[in-house]
């Protein structure tokens, strides 16, 4: 009975994160604008309706989770190079609660960071990006592929994605950064 529970519940997880995902974005695709998004509150959402300059836009599976970790240091460090290269913003989008993304803002970054920590804790935002994959197994339920965007405005103009989420081969700093 538990094995054919289990079996059901994966099912339903890898249906919802086919239903909440659209295709994946690619360059020239434009950013999901409308979609309700979280920093530093529960109840106080934002878009990102007329954003505007040249942005990064960082896909992470899970807060607090090693190569996630490992990753987003990289960007914290090289925030002021980013910032020379015409980078208005470092958005670290996780299918992850405020709560969660606001400590592991402050554990990777107890002196403060002007890299914004996003929540997107239903899924939304990614899954309109087309970067939601099951996870269930693991970390519980949908979540975010390992992804960057490079956007000028709402326009996607570079897609990084991780093909095994654990791995850190495209999406680091240091490989994205020669890229502007």
């Amino acid at each position: 009975m538990a094995s054919i529970l289990s079996s059901a519940t994966h099912a339903a997880h890898s249906a919802a994160v086919s239903l909440m995902s659209s295709a994946e974005v690619k360059p020239g695709s434009t950013l999901p604008t409308s979609v309700p998004i979280k920093e530093e509150e529960p109840d106080k959402t934002f878009t990102v309706q007329g954003i505007k300059g040249k942005n990064i836009f960082v896909g992470v599976p899970g807060a607090f989770t090693g190569t996630c970790s490992r990753q987003i240091p990289g960007y914290i460090d090289a925030y002021e190079q980013f910032r020379e290269r015409g980078v208005s913003n470092i958005y670290v989008v996780g299918v992850n609660d405020v709560f969660v993304m606001k400590a592991w803002k402050e554990k990777l970054a107890p002196n403060g960071t002007p890299v914004r920590f996003i929540a997107d804790d239903g899924g939304a935002f990614v899954g309109a990006l087309g970067m939601l994959f099951d996870a269930s197994q693991r970390l519980g339920g949908p979540r975010s592929k390992r992804f960057v965007l490079i956007t000028e405005g709402d326009e996607v103009t570079h897609v990084a994605v991780e093909q095994i989420p654990s791995d850190l081969t495209i999406c680091a700093a240091e490989k994205i950064l020669p890229l502007l």
